[in-house]
């Protein structure tokens, strides 16, 4: 809490006529206040006592005609004091100034936020927000899952702040459509899955936007891949080369794909398909698509073939498909292997090989039902480079090898591997970056694309 964290800043200041240890016994005392007050969230009777703050606020707002959107995040702040100020002096609320700063701050999350989870959403540390009904929140910092000390009033509370994030976007969540993908203001993903379906309450899943994007240098400091292997991407997307990033669920492969969108030059026409549009392209000529899920009568549907389909008609230079999970593989695959060169998508898979087995998989789906060595030569005619990233057992992620697909030989890909993630010892996350071969298949093409004018990479 910003208010919270400014009273420990002005605790913490030289006071005259203190010792340091009578200071840095007052700068103990402020956390452990502020520490209790937290928790004091998890009570009815605090959860009772911001619902009846929250009714007042809204109570003056509608006695003169206006409501929270119609006013400055300054002017809403001084109704909600006013309102928790006349409670306290009527007897209806006991609270010291640390809890009275908290609750004015939850109060205004209520009325003109996400409630208890807006704190979460500020917090940079957090990356994702696991909400097990009313009662139970859980954030992941560092690719650790940890309990919060925060909840909801009751499972009709939850569903009221799950409104307010699908209504806006147009989705809807209710018993005949008990499960949404949706998006938040920020880019922030959410997944909402709703009783019937849910047997313990409302569940919520938000995996968090970054408001910056990383570069190649955070990546390479952060030990998430070696100094060669970004210099090895960055010449791949600049000399346009199809790439494929595959990893399983929450390792990074959007990330991944975001940062290596840095490196495409600013001239070119980019379009992105997505489900829940997250990428952040710095490019000036972007076109964004998102899918549509289908109407409760099951029409209006936009799915993501339906919009490959499509960009191929806008002169794209590149395609970019936030994720490969359906029968549009076959028109991403033509789009890569007739003149879209530099298109890049992501892929579940635990390895490049089982990335290649999926992509398979998806393509019987779109119908395409032949015989493996045409089916592969077609894959291995359109894509290049296929980046492994995953998380590990310590949360750490890490690219985990980088490899060239060269062809097929028989009934088998030929794969190249560039540069592969060693684990010093299983499960410990903890290991040395290797390059497995030291001169690749499309080394002149690399060159070419390095000596080319506008050919540098731009991350």
């Amino acid at each position: 809490m910003s208010l919270l964290t400014d009273e420990i800043r002005a605790t913490a200041q030289p006071v005259r006529g203190h010792t340091e240890r009578a200071q840095a016994e007052r700068v103990e005392a402020s956390a452990a206040a502020i520490t209790q007050a937290t928790s004091q969230r998890m009570s009815n009777a605090y959860q009772l006592a911001k619902a009846q703050a929250c009714a007042q606020v809204i109570e003056q707002l509608g006695a003169r005609g206006l409501s929270s959107e119609q006013l400055s995040q300054r002017a809403l702040r001084e109704e909600i004091e006013l309102a928790v100020t006349s409670r306290s002096r009527r007897g209806q609320l006991a609270l010291n100034s640390i809890e009275r700063l908290l609750l004015i701050e939850d109060v205004e999350d209520e009325v003109a936020g996400l409630g208890p989870l807006a704190p979460l959403l500020r917090d940079p540390t957090i990356d994702d927000i696991i909400v097990n009904g009313h009662a139970n929140i859980y954030a992941e910092r560092n690719g650790l899952l940890e309990r919060v000390e925060t909840r909801f009033q009751d499972d009709t509370h939850l569903m009221n702040i799950i409104q307010r994030i699908v209504g806006p976007i147009g989705r809807r969540v209710d018993e005949a459509t008990p499960f949404v993908d949706a998006r938040l203001p920020d880019g922030s993903r959410v997944n909402i899955v709703i009783p019937p379906v849910a047997l313990d309450g409302p569940m919520v899943s938000i995996r968090k936007f970054r408001i910056h994007n990383l570069s190649m240098d955070d990546y390479v400091s952060r030990e998430t891949m070696s100094a060669e292997m970004a210099a090895f991407l960055s010449s791949a997307v600049a000399s346009r080369l199809n790439i494929l990033v595959c990893g399983g669920t929450g390792a990074g492969k959007t990330t991944l794909l975001n940062l290596l969108s840095t490196c495409i030059g600013r001239a070119e026409r980019l379009i992105t398909i997505e489900d829940a549009a997250e990428l952040q392209l710095r490019q000036e000529h972007v076109v964004r698509l998102e899918t549509r899920a289908a109407s409760i009568d099951g029409s209006r549907e936009v799915t993501a073939r339906d919009l490959v389909r499509n960009a191929l008609r806008m002169r794209p230079d590149r395609i970019i498909l936030g994720e490969v999970r359906g029968p549009e593989a076959i028109e991403m695959l033509q789009a890569m292997s007739t003149g879209h060169d530099g298109s890049m998508a992501t892929l579940h898979g635990n390895s490049a090989r089982d990335g290649l087995a999926r992509l398979e998989m998806l393509l019987g789906m779109a119908g395409i039902q032949q015989d493996l060595r045409p089916l592969r030569r077609f894959i291995a005619n359109s894509v290049h480079i296929i980046v492994h990233i995953q998380r590990l057992a310590n949360g750490s992620r890490r690219v985990m090898s980088i490899v060239e697909l060269t062809g097929v030989e028989g009934d088998s890909y030929l794969l190249n591997e560039l540069f592969a993630f060693e684990e010093k010892s299983a499960m410990s996350g903890i290991g040395e970056f290797r390059q497995q071969s030291v001169r690749p298949f499309h080394a002149r093409r690399l060159a070419a694309g390095r000596d080319a004018p506008g050919g540098t990479p731009l991350c």
